[in-house]
């Protein structure tokens, strides 16, 4: 196996450890703010902005470099009806009878139901692909390793960017979600991981009144 090109490390920077802390802190405090909404005004969002935000997703992590995401970003309003009428079709059998009592008790708080208006209001939607291989030249697979961890984090990281810059996000993952390969004309070596609600909040936006885990609760220490 051939080694690796090397290079030196020139992004990193370090900083004094009181500006460490500091950073650390104001980060924390503006992911604290971040919400799910899921009512939006229709105002547009730059295009320039979404640019950035998908380059600092495709940034994350990948296995052996992979890099097996690809994120297709539907503006188009006659598109986004399409996604919406073809989820609320998937979302009315969930409701009706495909999700557990269970399911629907832990859905509860979060006043969800099968109508998504969210999705042809907002300014965008973006429909994250798992790219489970690539086609080589010859035809020959080239397989990805790891991907669905590595498409969770770059999701992460675009949600991250996106709550940074000012905008919210709804996570949409109606189930089956294989229309969309046939909406947005995607091949077969992608499958649809998630469908990323993306804008402004309206003006009368409403979230519910929700408790996040303290660290105690989420993290040990040995």
């Amino acid at each position: 196996m051939k080694a690796p090109r090397l290079i030196p490390l020139a992004g990193y920077r370090s900083y004094p450890e009181s500006e460490m802390l500091e950073r650390a802190r104001d980060f924390r405090d503006t992911l604290s703010r971040r919400r799910t909404v899921r009512e939006y005004s229709d105002r547009p969002v730059p295009h320039l902005l979404i640019e950035d935000c998908l380059l600092a997703a495709g940034s994350a992590p990948s296995g052996a470099h992979m890099q097996p995401w690809h994120f297709a970003v539907v503006a188009d309003h006659k598109i986004k009806q399409q996604i919406r009428a073809a989820a609320e079709e998937e979302e009315r059998k969930f409701y009706g009878g495909r999700a557990s009592e269970e399911w629907l008790a832990a859905l509860a708080p979060l006043g969800t139901e099968a109508s998504k208006p969210f999705l042809s209001t907002a300014p965008y939607l973006i429909a994250i692909f798992e790219r489970r291989h690539e086609l080589a030249p010859d035809g020959a697979k080239i397989r990805h390793y790891y991907t669905k961890e590595s498409v969770g984090i770059a999701t992460g990281m675009l949600i991250t960017a996106l709550h940074n810059a000012g905008l919210v996000t709804l996570t949409h993952t109606p189930s089956p979600m294989g229309f969309l390969n046939r909406i947005l004309e995607r091949p077969s070596n992608e499958r649809p991981f998630l469908l990323l609600v993306v804008g402004y909040p309206a003006t009368d936006a409403r979230v519910p009144d929700l408790h996040r885990k303290s660290l105690d609760e989420i993290a040990s220490f040995r």
